[in-house]
């Protein structure tokens, strides 16, 4: 079905001698009918607009529920009831003492019913990248117009390096021979901050100045669009990173609020909108402490719940504040906007805890209503379990219910990187820290939709400055074979390293061959080094070997204390298992087999998935230093 994006000027119609309103736009740009909740916010920007007295329309089972002023009078907001309307072009009548204006807005079919659309699950793999880090795509506009200064630079690891949404869309066939089937980009609307003196810009896509834009820099609405299509019709999955806590400082809502409570601590924005360096110096602004424990503390104070929740991320990101229930009601409209328009599988949601919770209950509820089948996950990052069990729908260990289906274990990932540099002992150092980890899983309501991982854009990368490759395999096949949804960074599955140490940017590097005059291709085998080309090839065996596969999305899981420096977890479904085996020292070890006879019975050969070597399962296993094996019998 061709779509058509209107990002332009609405069309309007003036019926008298002089207007004494304007409106610029109008949020969201269109609508759909037959929605399980048939009220729409819209959201009317334009000078004077809250002076219009009457909202009216013609258009038959439409109607006009209420229609709220806020604290400028440059904002009205009007909500509307679709409960009997046919999709079409409707019009708005906007009616002021000396005026009206006529406005066109357009009314559209949804492609599917809501329970049609199927999230992300533990049968996928989410490939997470940056677009503006991972490829360049052909005709790349150096410049765009319209935009706060800007500068490319691939030499500065913190300006943006001119990847694109066209450049993901020309390698999809790389994403299918890998192996994963789901890709998480970083957030791709529009981020109207200048690049300041410092060589700092918003190339992340964290701070957002219009929720209903891609940022042209990536490309167009229409170009998201045919890049889900495209994934689609290859079997791969969207998820669209969002972030609700905060918003761009560019954002037209920071130079004119439009109500008082809008954001969090806004009388520091109120009084220096435009002088962000002098933030921390300023006595009313708020930082957020970064630490999310209050959120979840029975005994949390009140002033450090509020820095947790209140604070701004930092000064060029103010503080949304989602108790102002109009704020939350355009935020939950943008993510459902985003679903129908695109057609996206699933939703990262930014610093999930930061965010009021109750707001953001409201937000999950609703959209498991109308999407029973789609799914979202949180970022809560706090490295033990029993907080992030309490961030999962249905929490045993919550008294409000957040009906967030997917959390992120940053307990997996911490526990591992400490690991990589430990000998496995007989206690608690090693892969027991990882056991001692999934010993918790009794908190979860659903251990199946945690999602794991082994770093991401904020974190260093495994592999650090290093290229240990038998670390890395040891992590991706327990990342691959466990009870969790897992989640891979960009370039692992070629080495890429790098730490946070300088700048941020050096664990966000460039994907090699992906841009114009890169010398080293690492999307093709030929323009692979020997390391990249073996690892490359030893991930997407693994990851082909898992897609499709019960015994890993259904299979029930069996853990053995960590024995004689060996970790060995078993996946059993209906006769069938996979067994994976990691030796946690760097020394040869042996694996007795008859400590594993309840998850090995009377099988005699297994198949080694990684290597396609038979293992005798009649006598013991000799180890390699750190080797590992999954064996499937």
């Amino acid at each position: 079905m061709k779509r058509v994006f209107i990002t332009g000027i609405i069309i309007l119609q003036m019926i008298a001698m002089k207007a004494a309103v304007k409106i610029d736009k109008i949020e969201p740009i269109d609508w759909y009918v037959g929605m399980k909740n048939p009220q729409v916010q819209l959201m009317v920007y334009g000078k004077d607009i809250a002076a219009v007295e009457q909202v009216t329309t013609d258009y038959a089972g439409v109607r006009i529920d209420s229609v709220v002023r806020l604290d400028s009078p440059n904002y009205l907001l009007v909500y509307m009831n679709l409960e009997d309307a046919k999709p079409g072009k409707m019009q708005l009548k906007f009616k002021a003492k000396s005026s009206e204006l006529k406005v066109n807005y357009t009314l559209k079919q949804r492609e599917m019913k809501g329970k049609e659309r199927k999230g992300f699950t533990n049968a996928d793999v989410l490939y997470m990248l940056m677009p503006d880090r991972f490829a360049q795509g052909a005709n790349h506009p150096k410049q765009v117009k319209g935009l706060n200064s800007y500068q490319e630079d691939r030499s500065k690891p913190s300006l943006r390096h001119g990847g694109d949404l066209e450049g993901i869309r020309e390698h999809l066939d790389y994403f299918k021979e890998l192996g994963v089937t789901a890709l998480w980009f970083t957030p791709v609307l529009e981020n109207n901050s200048p690049d300041n003196k410092n060589g700092y810009s918003t190339y992340h896509g964290y701070a957002t100045t219009d929720y209903y834009r891609v940022d042209p820099r990536f490309g167009s609405n229409a170009d998201y669009r045919k890049l889900a299509d495209e994934a689609h019709a290859k079997g791969l999955k969207i998820v669209m990173d969002m972030i609700f806590n905060h918003c761009g400082f560019e954002h037209p809502w920071v130079a004119d609020m439009p109500s008082k409570d809008w954001f969090n601590t806004p009388e520091w924005l109120s009084e220096q909108k435009t002088d962000r360096e002098r933030a921390r110096t300023n006595s009313a602004y708020l930082q957020t402490s970064y630490k999310l424990t209050p959120v979840k503390d029975p005994y949390a104070s009140k002033v450090d719940l509020r820095e947790t929740v209140d604070g701004w991320f930092v000064p060029t990101m103010p503080d949304l504040n989602q108790r102002n229930p109009h704020v939350m009601t355009y935020l939950i409209q943008n993510s459902i906007w985003w679903i129908e328009t695109v057609g996206i599988d699933g939703i990262r949601m930014d610093t999930y805890p930061y965010a009021d919770a109750k707001g953001m209950a409201r937000w999950m509820k609703v959209l498991d209503e109308e999407y029973p089948n789609f799914n979202t996950v949180g970022e809560t990052w706090v490295t033990e379990p029993a907080y992030t069990a309490a961030w999962q729908k249905d929490s045993k260990v919550s008294e409000e219910n957040s009906y967030l289906k997917t959390v992120m274990d940053f307990s997996f990932f911490d526990k591992l990187n400490q690991a990589k540099h430990e000998e496995t002992d007989a206690w608690w150092n090693g892969l027991n820290r990882i056991y001692n980890s999934f010993v918790y899983d009794f908190l979860y309501p659903n251990p199946s939709s945690v999602m794991a991982f082994i770093d991401n854009h904020d974190t260093d990368r495994f592999l650090g400055n290093g290229q240990d490759s038998l670390a890395l395999k040891q992590a991706l096949a327990l990342l691959l074979t466990v009870n969790r949804i897992p989640q891979i960074y960009y370039g692992t599955e070629i080495l890429m390293n790098g730490t946070k140490e300088v700048t941020d940017g050096h664990v966000r590097k460039d994907f090699p061959g992906g841009f114009p005059g890169d010398t080293h291709n690492a999307f093709t085998k030929e323009g692979r080094t020997k390391a990249e080309q073996d690892m490359f090839r030893w991930t997407s065996r693994l990851l082909h070997w898992r897609l499709g596969n019960e015994v890993i999305t259904k299979g029930k899981q069996t853990q053995f204390i960590p024995y004689g420096g060996i970790y060995v977890i078993a996946r059993q479904y209906k006769g069938r298992t996979a067994l994976t085996i990691l030796n946690g020292t760097s020394k040869e070890a042996t694996m007795q087999v008859k400590r594993y006879a309840e998850v090995i019975g009377d099988t005699k050969r297994a198949k080694d998935i990684l290597t396609g070597r038979y293992y005798d399962l009649s006598q013991d296993l000799k180890l390699r230093p750190r080797q590992s094996l999954i064996l499937d019998y």
